[in-house]
């Protein structure tokens, strides 16, 4: 089996890491190592989940010397209390994201900063929301669309519209167990409330909520999200470009942008297009303007414009470190407090664009609709004015970048496979290629590999080493996020990664011309996986919990992949997780999260810290999925 030659190894990327946290020393600064030695070792009543603080009678820990909180609580209903409340944690924080683009969306204007670029999904969702759309003006829909979408936030009765978009045995599933979600808010709020101090102890009815809250961000606040983000900025098309730090220019302004909610770098990518703003970057002595993104940001911004990738969540200091990062502006989520007090270190400007993240020390231009391109224009020249600042002692660019094939949501996948393996005319908008690609074993399985980096384990090894042999095994990945980033900085976005991959995957990269990894987008767009197993689910005729498909999260960080689980997990998705879920100072816990939801759902957890153990039982798992459906 070839290899792919110019694959970026971990640990070419550590090399880097070292010489730029070299100039991190030389110049007095901080990072992430740093506190991570300060931090060490961390609280083991926190990491086991059996601290409490909901009251003030507390703090409360479970222990052999107190077995119980004050008011009586165990550890099973303190443990499953915390785990309830990063769910709706996450979940309130992508269901936010979800609502400032709808406001977005109703303030959209033919001849305005914001308008609607994906008219046709626009319309089919109209006629799925119920929305009139003949005779009307694209602009009167979009607004009335916008505020169905609203209204799925708080509405008094009822349930999310988007579940009805899941196979029919799924739905009646959610309804019997009772977890069908309902307003995005009522079940964040029902979250906080059995949480309270004095309610809810059992920790069956805690997860069985979490499954609840979770759904309603899946098929709720996330779904809404991807799919008003698509109208308004267009549907990704399959785009290239380029990944890791040397996507950064010495001899241009470099602009970062970082962050989740694409409504404000959309608008700051528009802006560095400008002649105007080219020519004056020209006039300080730069060949002109270098957008590249972070984190989230990046994976919108490249799948919509091909703008280059620079990193994932634990390259943000890195970038900086750089010394030719002229300005980085960010909205929200993932974001380090500690960047305006780094960026003192070197010549780098600092914005915040959202009241959702304030940040002591940096520069906050409040983002608004209405406003929205003269604020971009703001920061677009305050960049190119801060250009010549730099200080040559302190720059380091690192060579290592890749070249990357972006925009795979599930429109582009039915269109490579319409244009491929479709023969029949009847089959055309359908999966059913790929269902055959799976029941040939031409594919084992597929594989959605999410989530964040954590510096609690080796930085972006776990993801390498288990996409790697995942592709050896004829398992297509999907990705989103910072997962996506780090196969973007390995090469494994790259259309000849193929030659890493078994016979059958490779065979099926070369017909459908596609790399053996879909770059799915950010985070928020894991809605467009819970949308590709649905539809693969309904041309198989199986419900979703039988099909060879997985979920994996091998470094997730945040409350909001606790709520990307819980979606999956009650959308019937096993789900491979490599950090230590903090509910482990529960055995009823640790038993309800891994077996107990597959009693409910038919899905759950698989735990394993060790990445190549965890990548056997990931097989392994789709194997057993395999011989279940009699394949």
């Amino acid at each position: 089996m070839k290899t792919l030659e110019n694959m970026t190894t971990i640990e070419q990327m550590e090399e880097v890491t070292a010489k730029l946290k070299e100039q991190a020393v030389k110049s007095g600064a901080e990072t992430y190592e740093d506190r991570v030695k300060q931090q060490t070792p961390h609280c083991k009543f926190g990491e086991d989940g059996v601290c409490c603080k909901n009251c003030s009678m507390g703090p409360c820990r479970v222990s052999a010397r107190g077995k119980r909180g004050i008011c009586g609580a165990d550890a099973h209903a303190i443990a499953g209390r915390n785990y309830l409340r990063m769910i709706a944690a996450g979940t309130a924080s992508h269901s936010d994201h979800a609502r400032e683009i709808l406001h977005v969306l109703r303030e959209a204007k033919k001849d305005g900063g914001y308008q609607i670029r994906d008219e046709a999904k626009l319309l089919r969702l109209a006629e799925e929301w119920n929305v009139k759309t003949e005779g009307r003006d694209i602009y009167d829909v979009a607004h009335d669309v916008a505020n169905v979408g609203l209204m799925e936030f708080g509405k008094p009765d009822g349930y999310q519209l988007f579940t009805k978009r899941a196979p029919a045995e799924r739905q009646e599933l959610w309804k019997k167990e009772g977890v069908l979600p309902r307003a995005i808010d009522r079940e964040i709020a029902t979250s906080l409330h059995m949480t309270h101090m004095g309610n809810t102890a059992d920790a069956e009815y805690l997860v069985r909520q979490g499954v609840r809250t979770g759904l309603s961000n899946g098929w709720g606040g996330s779904m809404i999200g991807t799919e008003i983000t698509d109208i308004l900025f267009g549907t990704p098309q399959e785009r290239a470009s380029e990944g890791n730090l040397g996507v950064l220019e010495k001899n241009m302004v470099n602009l970062v942008v970082h962050g989740h909610d694409p409504a404000f770098s959309e608008m700051v990518v528009t802006a560095a297009e400008l002649k105007e703003l080219q020519d004056y970057a020209k006039s300080k002595g730069a060949k002109g303007l270098n957008v590249v993104g972070l984190c989230c940001t990046a994976n919108e911004v490249a799948m919509r414009h091909g703008v280059r990738m620079a990193g994932n969540f634990l390259q943000q200091e890195n970038v900086i470190l750089t010394g030719v990062c002229d300005l980085m502006c960010v909205d929200v989520q993932c974001i380090f407090p500690a960047l305006p007090k780094l960026a003192d270190c070197f010549h780098t400007k600092f914005v915040t664009s959202s009241h959702i993240a304030r940040i002591p020390g940096a520069i906050h231009i409040e983002f608004a609709p209405e406003t929205a391109m003269e604020q971009a224009k703001e920061i677009v020249k305050m960049a190119i004015d801060n250009y010549p600042n730099r200080d040559e002692g302190k720059i380091y660019i690192p060579e290592t970048k890749q070249p990357a094939n972006v925009g795979y949501p599930c429109e582009v996948i039915i269109s490579k496979l319409d244009g491929v393996t479709n023969s029949h005319v009847d089959q055309l908008g359908s999966y059913r290629p790929a269902v055959d690609a799976i029941r040939s074993g031409v594919l084992r399985g597929a594989v959605g590999i999410v989530g964040c980096n954590n510096p609690r384990v080796r930085p972006d090894y776990s993801h390498f080493a288990i996409m790697e042999e995942l592709l050896k095994n004829d398992v297509l990945i999907v990705a989103t996020g910072c997962a996506a980033q780090l196969a973007t900085k390995a090469g494994l976005l790259n259309k000849e990664a193929k030659w890493c991959c078994g016979d059958g995957l490779r065979r099926v990269c070369d017909l459908a011309d596609i790399p053996p990894i879909l770059h799915m987008g950010a985070c928020v767009d894991i809605s467009r996986i819970l949308l590709l197993v649905a539809g693969i689910a309904r041309d198989w005729n199986v419900d979703m919990n039988q099909l060879p498909i997985v979920g994996v999260a091998p470094e997730w960080m945040s409350e909001k992949a606790v709520s990307i689980a819980n979606y999956c997990i009650g959308s019937g998705i096993d789900v491979y997780l490599g950090i230590q879920p903090q509910v482990m100072g529960s055995t009823q816990m640790a038993e309800l999260i891994t077996e107990g939801t597959r009693k409910i759902t038919g899905a759950g957890y698989i735990i394993d810290t060790d990445p190549k153990s965890l990548v056997k039982k990931i097989i392994d798992g789709i194997e057993a999925k395999r011989a279940a459906l009699g394949i």
